[in-house]
């Protein structure tokens, strides 16, 4: 199965894995349509690979109500949601802030889950898809990191879930976990500068089988393996180049 003229909904769309999703995708022939609340960067993908851009955040039911009318509207209805959007909370679990922890679930995970709900009629309709991503987080236990491996591990279950309560209706529900991508999230969640960012990850590649970082195109490309293999689902797809195996390289 291709992605020619398939109508895909990516949220966080407007930067790091969102954004080369997008420009994959629409290499690809597929009607895509993204979202995310930074209108700048929502824009200027928009204005460079020709998708259509919704300005909006997935906490909020009038924004996704939106995204999936533009959505519906780009592609002449709904083929694909890839469940993108994020933040990074990491703290100390002595030192939780609980309306930090409480906001970083419903980015997380309930928008995640509200924006699927909402797309399933479409996504019923089409015999589509759902992607959700989870995190080497979930794999490795790295400390400070609570928060977010808690609401990655809870997209990698939903993952399950709701491939065994939605299959019936035609739609699959898969997840990827990806490994040491360097996006700007990394660098705003660590507080660190784009150099240290940058070094860090470098580093992280020693824990790694495959000794380089990875891009994201790697993650494109195997969004784009689960959004067309048609007799998978409940799948949760390390993208990782063996971060998530625990050792190092012999």
């Amino acid at each position: 199965m291709t992605l020619e003229g398939r109508s895909i909904l990516i949220t966080g769309g407007g930067s790091g894995l969102g954004a080369a999703m997008a420009r994959h995708f629409v290499s690809r022939g597929a009607a895509v349509t993204i979202s995310g609340r930074r209108a700048d960067r929502i824009k200027a993908l928009c204005d460079e690979i020709g998708c259509a851009g919704v300005v909006g955040d997935v906490t909020v039911a009038a924004d996704r109500e939106a995204m999936v009318a533009a959505a519906a509207q780009k592609g002449g209805g709904l083929d694909v949601l890839v469940n993108n959007a994020g933040n990074m909370y990491r703290t100390p679990v002595a030192a939780l802030d609980e309306a930090q922890l409480l906001g970083l679930f419903h980015t997380n995970v309930v928008g995640a889950m509200m924006l699927t709900s909402l797309a399933l009629p479409h996504l019923e309709a089409s015999k589509g898809s759902v992607l959700f991503f989870g995190s080497s987080h979930t794999r490795r236990a790295f400390p400070g990191a609570s928060p977010y491996a808690a609401t990655k591990g809870a997209l990698q279950t939903l993952t399950q879930v709701l491939a065994a309560e939605m299959g019936s209706r035609g739609v699959r529900v898969n997840c990827i976990v990806p490994g040491g991508v360097l996006t700007e999230i990394n660098v705003r969640a660590g507080l660190l500068s784009e150099a240290e960012a940058a070094q860090r990850y470098r580093d992280m590649a020693s824990l790694q089988a495959i000794d380089r970082l990875g891009e994201g195109s790697d993650v494109a490309e195997a969004a784009e393996y689960l959004i067309g293999a048609s007799w998978v689902t409940g799948a949760i797809l390390d993208v990782d180049g063996g971060l998530g195996l625990g050792g190092s390289r012999g």
